[in-house]
């Protein structure tokens, strides 16, 4: 008999463990390659914002 914890076996744990692990070390890895592209951007990330606001206003107004 496997032991087992709160009627969960070891191994599923593990595996829950697992993931999460996974999970969290893409986000890292994504956060870092955005703060990459935010970095390139430097000063125009402002005009990105404005250019992404006149987008969905447009995008309401049926402009678009």
């Amino acid at each position: 008999m496997r032991p087992d914890y709160g009627g969960i076996e070891v191994e599923d744990l593990l595996k829950i463990v697992l993931v999460l692990v996974v999970v969290w070390l893409a986000l890292e890895i994504l956060g870092e390659v955005l703060g990459l592209f935010t970095a390139l951007l430097g000063p125009f990330r402002p005009v990105l914002g404005l250019v992404v606001v006149v987008l969905i206003v447009l995008w309401l107004l049926d402009q678009i």
